[in-house]
Order: C-alpha cells, then sequence, then structure tokens
C-alpha cells in the first residue's frame, strides 16, 4: 500500500478532524507530520489551544494513524515550492493528502515533479452521512474481560483518551455514549454541543476502544440496555460519574465498579469539558 503523509497543527481536533483522517488513511498506512507550538502561532498569529505534547498524544490514539512526526522550530514541513522534507528513515511518502483549504498550486507541481500522488479531499465528504451505529453485540465472546464506561464526551479531549486508554487495560472496552435526550435530561439545555452519531464516532476512532455504540435507555443509566446485551464484567467509571444508581446497578446484576481517578496522561495538563467548551 502506499504510505500516506499529511500535515497540519491538528489543535483542538474536532469530528471534521477525524474524518479527514479516516479519509486519508484509507489511501494507505498514514503519518502525521505535527507543527509544533511556535509554527501554529506563525502561522495563525495566535498560540495553540493545546501544546504539542498534548497534540501528539492525542493523534496518536487515533487509530487511523500508523506514526506521528513532532516537527521542531517554525516548520510546517512544507518547504520552498511547495516541497515536503524526507521522513525519519531518509525516505519520502508515496502520496500526499491534503484538505481542501490547505491545497496549493506549488504543492501539486512538487508532488508531481516527485512522482507523488498528490490527494484533495473536499469537504464536502465530511458533509455526507454517516453510516448507521453498530448494533450492540450479544453477549460477545472474549479472552479478556468486558469493561463497559458510559458518559457524555461532548468536548473530546486527552483526559477521555487517557481514560479510555487507562480502562482498556482492564479489558475489551465498549463505550456506551449518551444519546441526546438524555443528556438534555441530565444536563440541561445547551447539551450536548455535538450529536450522538458525531461523538460515537470520535470515540469509535480511539485504537483503545473495542466499540462505541448510542444508549437507548433513560437516566443515569441510560445504558441498561446495553449493559443487559453485553453482560460485561466491569463497569468503570472516573471520579465525576459516580453515582449511588450506577453502585446499585452494578451490585445488583454482579457487575464489578471501578471508580477511576481523573488523572491525565504523565507531564500532560488535565482536562475538564466543562472548561474548554464555556459551560
Amino acid at each position: 500500500m502506499q504510505r500516506v503523509i499529511v500535515t497540519g497543527g491538528f489543535d483542538d481536533l474536532r469530528f471534521e478532524g477525524f474524518r479527514f483522517l479516516e479519509a486519508a488513511s484509507k489511501i494507505g498506512p498514514l503519518v502525521v507530520m505535527l507543527w509544533s507550538d511556535e509554527a501554529i502561532e506563525k502561522a495563525s498569529g495566535k498560540p495553540p489551544k493545546f501544546p504539542q505534547a498534548e497534540r501528539e498524544y492525542f493523534v496518536r490514539s487515533i487509530r487511523y494513524v500508523q506514526d506521528v512526526i513532532s516537527l521542531s522550530g517554525t516548520s510546517h514541513g512544507i518547504g520552498e515550492g511547495g516541497s515536503l522534507p524526507t521522513l525519519l528513515d531518509g525516505t519520502r511518502p508515496d502520496a500526499w493528502v491534503v484538505h481542501e483549504r490547505d491545497d496549493h498550486p506549488l504543492q501539486r507541481k512538487w508532488a508531481q515533479r516527485e512522482g507523488l500522488v498528490y490527494h484533495v479531499i473536499r469537504k464536502a465528504q465530511f458533509d455526507e452521512p454517516l453510516p448507521p451505529p453498530p448494533v450492540c453485540p450479544v453477549n460477545p465472546q472474549s479472552p479478556r474481560k468486558k469493561v463497559v464506561v458510559t458518559g457524555c464526551f461532548d468536548w473530546f479531549h486527552s483526559g477521555h483518551v487517557r481514560f479510555t486508554e487507562e480502562v482498556s487495560e482492564l479489558g475489551d472496552l465498549y463505550v456506551v455514549v449518551g444519546h441526546d435526550e438524555n443528556i438534555r435530561l441530565l444536563k440541561g439545555e445547551g447539551h450536548p454541543l455535538f450529536p450522538a452519531t458525531e461523538r460515537r464516532y470520535v470515540l469509535g476512532s480511539i485504537k483503545y476502544v473495542t466499540l462505541a455504540l448510542i444508549s437507548t435507555g433513560d437516566g443515569w443509566m441510560d445504558a441498561e440496555p446495553e449493559f443487559e446485551k453485553i453482560k460485561p464484567d466491569i463497569y468503570a467509571v472516573n471520579e465525576d460519574g459516580d453515582r449511588p444508581e450506577k453502585r446499585a446497578f452494578c451490585e445488583e446484576h454482579g457487575i464489578e465498579y471501578r471508580v477511576l481517578k481523573r488523572l491525565p496522561k504523565e507531564g500532560l495538563p488535565r482536562r475538564q469539558s466543562t472548561v474548554l467548551r464555556g459551560f
């Protein structure tokens, strides 16, 4: 398969960014050339929302990405005349993928001259409907334990990534994202910012997640129908998500209840969706 490269800051990565990376990965194994903080500030006139180490950790967690090359200084990875640098192994990729907003004639000419396939992904592709959410499996079999987590996951950030990474060490991870009406019921008007189909897609794009679903019940145990089908061994929550209703449900059904501390990946700042989304 063609080895593919994309370049960018990937700061505050949202739904469209995930779809772009997925589309690029369908062309071949994907390498992300990640801009430094200085490069983002040079290009945009303001510093990034998230530092480079945090952005790299986030991008590496995405299942569509094979590798990340973190650039230093003010380099965007695109030289004069639209050229790409060589990779760490001294080679160039086979294909270069860009979002239509980043398309440039110099890049096209350089790629053609160097024999690279040059792909432009149109924004219209991201407006196409997502495939239907997967059907909840019935008692899936695995040599590992089955773990369920639930939540809104409205403004997905590195803390969420770390949570999925940590929980996945306990077994196969099933994430059940709260459906929109229930999120409004529990959190009030203005929630969620993003529809359940998009939130589920983002969670399903994280390599630590075995399967991401959308809840079909209501209340704090809106994922009860999914629990009945999956038959998990463990229900994992973070400290903010600990609720008496959840504890009682696990006691009644013989499910191990794990409460994890909200700790960021070592060296990264702690993040909270409430702060990031402005509520």
